[in-house]
Formats: structure tokens, sequence, C-alpha cells
């Protein structure tokens, strides 16, 4: 549930956009920016609030553009890159702060990534999980890069309604189709249960929540409080907004050429668990640790890959991940 202590509020972050943000730990101290991936929310760092707090840290986590009680803009295209590292410069100069301390996952750990290109003079230090910096290439994009790798049925496929239909109609499209299919707590419950260390893949005849290795039962390491929560969240916005994102992913690859080849200059510390979807991407964990990643982050100061520890690492072992961000952070 929600730690006590917990202060909510609204930011406006761009014309027509606000974002709910939560924070909690002294008004004074050092910021700590967590930025959620999909489909999560604020909340998904509950546990790292409470102990960065404990630190003498100031957590401060928003619901990013499209989810929970932050604005939904309803075009597809507000939802680039752009946009996201937008928010979040917006949200850095409302604490008034110089500089901050970063956290990504997922999704977060794409846009805690394009910040640290965009606007490194922000940034002190990254702790990103999950997903891996690829500077831009000039030689595909990330979609005909998931195709040559994974084929068709790779899931991100399946969210862009093949061939972006959802960008150029603003119609709904098919995967809001299929998440209608199914109530809410059994959404989260599958996708917060995956363990299969392999790409998700969505054979046409089933749907992406069919597909997934997972039974639809609560994890140990969330509760039914918990659970509801993200149901409850998402019955108020659904999942476009978070869907919209990948629909943007060919669209960000169009508009960074300037940085292409670009490497990251902040120091980092990376951490992953060994069952993540995304660590098992071919060729993926010969990247981070044959020098692939060291080369395109300098600055990358560890690799952590967490033993039998799948994608939402931040929720499945809060502890270990807690102590990792703060003890990387307390450096500096």
């Amino acid at each position: 549930m929600e730690p006590e202590g917990v202060r909510h509020r609204m930011v406006e972050v761009a014309k027509g956009v606000r974002l709910h943000v939560a924070e909690v730990g002294p008004e004074n101290g050092p910021v700590v920016l967590l930025v959620h991936g999909f489909p999560d929310l604020w909340y998904g760092w509950r546990h790292q609030m409470v102990a960065l707090a404990a630190r003498g840290f100031r957590a401060v986590a928003p619901d990013m553009r499209g989810y929970g009680d932050s604005d939904v803009p309803p075009s597809a295209g507000s939802y680039s890159i752009f946009h996201l590292v937008g928010d979040l410069v917006a949200l850095i100069a409302d604490l008034a702060q110089p500089q901050v301390f970063v956290v990504g996952h997922d999704w977060g750990a794409l846009v805690a990534w394009q910040l640290c290109l965009l606007r490194p003079d922000l940034v002190r230090a990254l702790v990103n999980l999950s997903v891996a910096y690829h500077p831009r290439s000039s030689e595909g994009s990330p979609l005909q890069v998931v195709r040559a790798l994974c084929g068709e049925d790779h899931y991100m496929c399946r969210f862009q309604d093949f061939n972006n239909s959802y960008l150029q109609t603003q119609e709904p499209g098919v995967a809001e189709a299929e998440f209608a299919l199914y109530d809410n707590s059994h959404k989260f419950k599958t996708v917060f249960g995956m363990r299969k260390p392999a790409p998700p893949i969505l054979p046409k005849d089933k749907t992406f929540f069919d597909s997934l290795d997972s039974d639809g039962t609560c994890p140990p390491w969330l509760s039914e409080e918990d659970i509801s929560y993200y149901a409850d969240k998402f019955e108020k916005t659904g999942f476009t907004g978070g869907l919209n994102y990948y629909r943007c992913m060919d669209l960000n690859w169009e508009l960074s050429a300037p940085w292409t080849g670009a490497p990251i200059k902040i120091a980092t510390k990376f951490i992953v668990g060994d069952l993540d979807v995304t660590y098992s991407v071919p060729g993926v964990k010969d990247y981070i640790h044959k020098g692939g990643l060291k080369a395109s982050v300098p600055n990358l100061e560890d690799v952590v890959v967490m033993e039998g520890v799948s994608h939402f690492c931040n929720q499945e072992k809060p502890n270990e991940v807690s102590d990792y961000i703060c003890e990387f952070f307390s450096k500096f």
C-alpha cells in the first residue's frame, strides 16, 4: 500500500499537460527522480521511495503523461521521446534543483537515457533498470531491428498495430481491443507474473495476455491491494497513453538523427534481472558484458545481474534494488 508521508501534487509541464507527482523525504534533501515504464505508475517505486527518504534523499516519482492521475493527451504523436524528456526537464525546473539523481525502469529507463543525452547538465548520476542504452543507428529503425531479431509476432509489432495505423487514424487500435477482453486485475497479475526469459512472441491467433507465460495468479511479491491500486488507476485512463509510447518508436528514431551514435557520459549503474525479457533479446547479453554498453556509456561504473529475478526487479526485490540505488548515489 502507499507509504506513509507521501505528498501528492500536480505540476504543469507543458501547455495543457499536468503530471501527478508523488514525493517523500526531506524537502531540502538531494532529489532522486524515479521514472516508471509500461504498464506502471509512480506506485511501482513505493519501496525505493521509503528507502531513499530514510537516507536523507527527496524521492520524487511522477505518473508519466498518459498514466495514472496525470493528464492523457489525446494525440498519439504527443508521446514522442522529446515530449517525455521535456516533461522531466519541466519537472526538474519546478523542483528548483540545478541537478537531480535519476532512476529509470523499462520505458522510464529509455526516457532517462535520453534525458542524460539531451540535458546532461541536469543529471548528477543515473541508475537504470532493465533496458540498456543503444545509441541511435542509421542502419534501421527500432521496429526494423525488432522484426529482424524476433520476427513480425514480437509484442512491439502488435502494440504498433502493424504499420502505425493509430498514428494515422487516431482510432483505437488492435492492442486496445485485446486489452479490453480482460479485467484489469487479471491483466496486472499476468504481466507482473511473467518469468520466461525470452521476448514475448504473440501468435496471430492469440492475444497478448494469452501468449505470456503467466497463469494470472498474484505474484508473491505483490498484494491484492497492490493489484487493486493498478486496476483502479488504469480503469480511469485505459492503456492507450502507454501504448502510444510504442507507437512513437519509429518517429523517435526519425527525429533523433542528430544524435546518431552519441554516447552518454553520465556516471551510471545498470541493473537487470537474469529472467528479464529485455535481457533475453538476441545479442543483448553480449552487448552488455563484452564492451558494447561500456563503449556507449563510458562512465558506466557497474552492471548488476540479479539471479532469478524478472522484469519488475524494483518490486520483486525491493530491498536489494533500493540498496544498490542508495549506495551508488551516496558516492556523489
